[in-house]
């Protein structure tokens, strides 16, 4: 893949220079664990039902994710429930659960048939000693007894050490390296950004350290959006050779949210030229089920799903747009709107519209005013617009064409 796909997208050529490429380290196969019916959901205020989880569910793994973070278990009943009907569809991503570093919780994952645990203990010395309020003796041999219960039931444990991106290194390491040695057990980890407090370089410099301290142990990334950087960072420590990101559809999860889905897919693919084998074209479709049933309104401008992105209003972008559309759209495109299940560009009309605008409203509504009146259908256009503070609808558009005819 290159920067400019016939049908798919068109950015900058700099992304693919050899300085630029030749510093990163992808592996040759990334994993999406999607976390969007456990992180996304511990959003204040978002309650999934079991149904809902399920439906979002079989989304995901139409879209391709390789494995669904679906629930904790331990929250409530009906959490368990879901989670096991989730387990039993037969999907072809893998279903992990979110456990406490709790033999108990190990056991209730394995009850509700998972394949694998995201097992979480805090990750820094300040969130152990002051949140937790557990001295390290006894972290470690709860990790320890934990995860070899979860080896022994057959588990994939994903090692979750919760605010490890605040924590020294030598803490972080010489944490993890007392429960390997201690015989705990843990088949991928994952450097948590619970607070959003890593840098798109801190990421990398990071997930390099812990890569070369536990070479045989795949690092993940679990980045928060508390400064905007979830995504940047998330594609600075995959980059830096992680081997998995997590991720929620549009971004939802605690506080500010976690790395969104949808952002982080496109731009591997289109920004960096990495296959991530997901469809694409149901990133809409999935964005709009998890808007609904979480009733958390996606910003009309947020970035591949949002439902104006591929709308003009201003004269100019307007023009440009009709006079390429049919012989090449990716001219005013980054990326084409049908490619992750958009809609297709329309115009609008408003305070910053032109001709070309007018023209295309009046096609659209077959309209038609004399070619004399148009000037001055256009700038009641734009002094409704102003009036309204907004862009017209159809109704105002009638009223003022009919003023004009």
């Amino acid at each position: 893949m290159g920067f400019r796909e016939e049908g798919k997208w068109w950015v900058s050529p700099s992304n693919f220079d050899k300085e630029v490429t030749e510093k990163f380290h992808f592996p040759k196969k990334i994993e999406f664990l999607d976390t969007t019916l456990r992180d996304g959901e511990q959003q204040a205020g978002i309650i999934l039902t079991k149904a809902e989880k399920v439906a979002i569910a079989k989304k995901l793994d139409a879209v391709g994710v390789h494995r669904i973070e679906a629930g904790t278990p331990a929250v409530l009943k009906e959490d368990a429930e879901a989670i096991q009907e989730i387990t039993s569809l037969g999907l072809n991503a893998d279903i992990y659960c979110f456990v406490r570093n709790m033999v108990q919780d190990i056991e209730q994952a394995k009850a509700c048939g998972v394949d694998g645990v995201v097992a979480e203990i805090p990750g820094s010395e300040h969130l152990l000693a002051k949140g937790k309020k557990w001295g390290v003796e006894k972290a470690i041999a709860s990790a320890i007894e934990a995860t070899a219960r979860a080896h022994e039931l057959g588990l994939k444990v994903l090692f979750f050490p919760a605010d490890s991106s605040r924590a020294s290194m030598d803490f972080l390491m010489d944490t993890i390296s007392a429960i390997i040695d201690g015989g705990g057990h843990m088949d991928s980890l994952a450097l948590v950004d619970t607070f959003g407090a890593l840098s798109p370089e801190g990421a990398a410099r990071r997930v390099s350290q812990l890569i070369e301290r536990f070479p045989d142990t795949p690092i993940e990334c679990h980045f928060h959006d508390d400064f905007g950087l979830g995504v940047a960072s998330t594609l600075a420590g995959l980059a830096a050779g992680a081997s998995a990101c997590h991720v929620t559809v549009s971004g939802i999860g605690e506080r500010a949210g976690s790395a969104s889905l949808e952002q982080t897919a496109l731009a591997l693919e289109a920004l960096y030229g990495v296959d991530t084998g997901l469809d694409l074209s149901k990133l809409k479709d999935l964005a709009k089920t998890v808007e609904e049933y979480s009733h958390n309104p996606i910003p009309p401008t947020y970035p591949v799903v949002g439902d104006r992105i591929f709308m003009w209003e201003t004269g100019m972008p307007s023009s440009l747009w009709e006079n390429c559309k049919k012989a090449d759209p990716l001219v005013m495109l980054p990326y084409r709107w049908d490619l992750v299940g958009n809609t297709e560009p329309i115009l609008d009309l408003g305070k910053k519209s032109g001709k070309d605008n007018l023209r295309v409203w009046l096609e659209r509504y077959e309209l038609d005013v004399p070619e004399d009146n148009k000037g001055d259908l256009l700038l009641a256009v734009k002094e409704k617009s102003l009036k309204e503070h907004r862009c017209l609808n159809e109704g105002e558009f009638r009223e003022l064409v009919a003023a004009h005819a």
